[in-house]
């Protein structure tokens, strides 16, 4: 990762993701960590939401692909979290991790996730 870092921690949404029917047919909360690499030197400087990334509307974009298209995995879901943060194109890097907290595990849980780091 670069130096300079944005952070979107706990972003919320129901999704309809899973391998079983029935995770697909009722859907579950999904909660994503995104964390964006990047030179924000420039916005310390010009102080324009122009010149970094406006956290509230990636934060709507992500809460549109968890809430949107279901896949089997949630390693496909951060796949697609990470696509849509590195079509900034002042994104260097990302992290995503996907927390899936009612995942059907079958046993007590505190938190199943997957993490991704994606590189342009």
């Amino acid at each position: 990762m670069t130096g300079d870092r944005i952070v979107l921690r706990g972003l919320r949404a129901d999704g309809r993701h899973g391998v079983y029917p029935e995770e697909r047919a009722s859907g579950q909360p999904f909660v994503v960590d995104v964390v964006l690499g990047l030179d924000l030197a420039v916005a310390g400087r010009s102080d324009d939401v122009a010149d970094t990334v406006h956290y509230g509307e990636l934060a709507q974009q992500v809460v549109a692909v968890v809430a949107g298209e279901p896949v089997k995995l949630i390693e496909t879901l951060a796949a697609r979290v990470a696509d849509v943060c590195l079509a900034y194109p002042m994104v260097a890097d990302v992290e995503v991790t996907v927390h899936k907290p009612e995942a059907p595990v079958g046993v007590p849980f505190e938190d199943v996730a997957v993490t991704i780091v994606r590189t342009r």
